[in-house]
Parts: structure tokens; sequence; C-alpha cells
């Protein structure tokens, strides 16, 4: 049998979109419950026109607790209903908790190590964020950062796609992406953006010390702002025909460098 499962209206659903409705919360109880419960809830969706008290109040508990607030049109508040009764209030619980950079460097300083973070800049696909942090726990990284708009956050797929890495990587939401380096700077990491048309080779890269490795968005890279951050842009020895990385794959190259740079070999 499929992995699948049927809404209300009768129609197939694919796995991912199961999986997402596992945190999926509809109905004005159910989204306050939830967040006087002090449950993470990653995005709100309210219909558009039809804000009145109740959902106002609701929306400013979602925004104090550090959720993404997005306005849209009824009709599409009904195809995402798995119940039917939405009431005008979907919300979306991350799969874990968020953490802070302060909480990630500590976690360094604890093991007595030199930081190792990987900054995601507005990545879509939530099994490119999986992978990132499951491959980032298993290279002894301290931590990931992901930004709070354009961006996929902490969903049950991300979480799937983490292997229970989760459990162990702190993941730090950001408003800023930018300042979030500058801020990472002022503490003494290095940072190194990824490049097809980086001046670093792979090779030339020394990440021994503090550093943080931010992976491009899927489509378009790095942004302007955010590599305007990056101390070093280092680019990945490509030897076929296609000119570039998956972004969870390019991760995953610069985090075992670094790796077998730390390790002294």
């Amino acid at each position: 049998m499929e992995n699948q499962y049927q809404n209300r209206r009768g129609s197939r659903v694919p796995e991912d979109a199961a999986d997402a409705a596992d945190n999926q919360l509809e109905g004005r109880n159910a989204v306050a419950e939830a967040l006087k419960s002090g449950r993470p809830i990653d995005k709100l969706f309210l219909a558009a026109g039809d804000t009145d008290k109740a959902l106002a109040r609701l929306a400013a508990l979602a925004k104090n607790a550090g959720a993404v607030v997005v306005e849209t049109d009824r009709r599409k508040l009904d195809q995402m209903s798995v119940t039917g009764a939405h009431q005008g209030v979907i919300a979306m619980a991350a799969a874990h908790s968020y953490a802070t950079l302060d909480e990630i460097l500590a976690l360094a300083e604890k093991r007595g190590e030199a930081p190792l973070v990987v900054v995601c800049d507005e990545l879509s696909d939530p099994h490119n964020l999986g992978a990132i942090v499951r491959t980032a726990e298993c290279a002894g990284a301290h931590g990931v950062v992901i930004p709070k708009r354009r961006s996929v956050g902490l969903t049950a797929v991300v979480g799937k796609a983490s292997a229970g890495a989760l459990e162990y990587l702190p993941v730090a939401r950001v408003a800023n992406l930018s300042a979030a380096l500058q801020e990472l700077k002022k503490r003494g990491l290095w940072i190194y953006g990824t490049a097809a048309d980086g001046d670093t080779p792979l090779c030339r890269a020394d990440l021994r010390g503090p550093a943080a490795i931010v992976i491009g968005s899927e489509g378009e890279g790095m942004g302007r702002l955010v590599a305007e951050q990056c101390d070093f842009k280092v680019s990945i020895p490509l030897k076929g025909r296609i000119s570039s990385l998956n972004a969870s794959a390019a991760a995953a190259v610069l985090l075992y460098e670094a790796v077998r740079q730390r390790s002294g070999e």
C-alpha cells in the first residue's frame, strides 16, 4: 500500500503532506492552547480579511512566540485543511524548539572546541535542510542557523529527513541572517560562503578555527547581503559536466573537510 493518506475531500495526498499534517493545528482553540502551552509554532496562516479580535489576538501571541504570521486567501486555507473546520486559522507546529546563537556557541565552549556552525540562506526544500542537520550533527558541528522568512522551518518533513539529529543539534532561527553573521564575526568566527565562482579553492580553505559555513539557496545561491558578510567564498572542485552540487551535498563536503583538518590529517 502506498504511504499516503486521504483528506476529507477524498483526494490522495503525498507522503510529505501527510507528514506535514502531523504538525498541523487547525481551529482557534487548538492553536490558542498550543501557544499557551509554549509549543513552538513555525507559521500561523490567517484568513485574509476575516481578522476579528480573537484572530488578531492569536496573531499577536504567535508573533510574540517567534512564529511567522501569514495572511492568506480562505480558499487556500480550505485546501490546506485536513479537518474541514479551520475557523480561519491554521498553525504549523515546529518539529522541535528553536535554539539561539548563544546556545550554539555555548555548546562549542562546553565541548572545548572551536565553533563550527552551518548557516542556511533561504533553503526551501525540507529534505535539504533535514539532510544538512543530519550531516552537521554527524560531523560534530555545534549548530545550524536559518532565517525566519523565505526559508523552510523545522517541519515534520525536516525532522524525518534529519533522522533524529534534531534531538541533538541546536537550530537557531533568526530574523536577519546578515545581522546574525555580523554577530558571529564579532564572536570570533570566520565566515565561509560556498560559491561556484569563489576565489578560495576548497583545498586552501582553513577550517581549523572558529568557522561558519554558509550554504546558499537551491536556485539562487547566497543572497547579496549574505555574500557581503563572507570573509571567504569557497569553491568546490567539480570535475564532471554538472555545474553545481545539491545544497546538502555541498554542506557535507565542507563539513567533512573541516573534520579532516581539525583531526590533524
